[in-house]
């Protein structure tokens, strides 16, 4: 007998949009009402979780659980964004290619954190890694 709570992902489909959908209510929040302006790297990771907020409601909409073969190389491309940011920000990363310069808005500073410290760089990277995660374990459950 199979368990159908277990072959039908709901939850994960859900929790991935609830996910893409915070994320990108947030970042508008920050941006339109904090008045931050997002640097280079920020607006790159908004355009690749915007449109997942939208693909994995839609997704929802229609049961669609195949949703990881077009969700997940937005996923995947924008945490390599989020990587990149998140590795400018803690200085691995050469100085010459870093986005967040004096000539533009800067996510090095204490107003770009949130929940006491964490850097919004690595709150991207970690909702991105979370949908990654999310959308293969869609993936693992419907080939089963």
């Amino acid at each position: 007998m199979t368990n159908t709570s277990q072959t039908i992902p709901w939850g994960l489909l859900l929790t991935a949009w609830l996910l893409a959908l915070v994320s990108s209510l947030s970042a508008i929040y920050i941006g339109e009402v904090l008045g931050q302006a997002p640097c280079v790297l920020c607006w790159f990771q908004r355009a690749f979780m915007f449109p997942l907020a939208v693909i994995l409601a839609v997704a929802c909409y229609y049961s669609d659980f195949n949703v990881w073969r077009y969700a997940l190389p937005l996923a995947v491309i924008g945490s390599l964004f989020a990587l990149a940011h998140s590795l400018l920000y803690v200085g691995l990363l050469p100085q010459p290619i870093q986005p967040c310069t004096a000539t533009g808005p800067s996510c090095s500073g204490a107003r770009m954190t949130i929940f006491g410290g964490l850097p919004l760089p690595f709150l991207s990277l970690g909702i991105f890694v979370a949908i990654i995660i999310l959308l293969l374990e869609i993936r693992r459950r419907i080939s089963s």
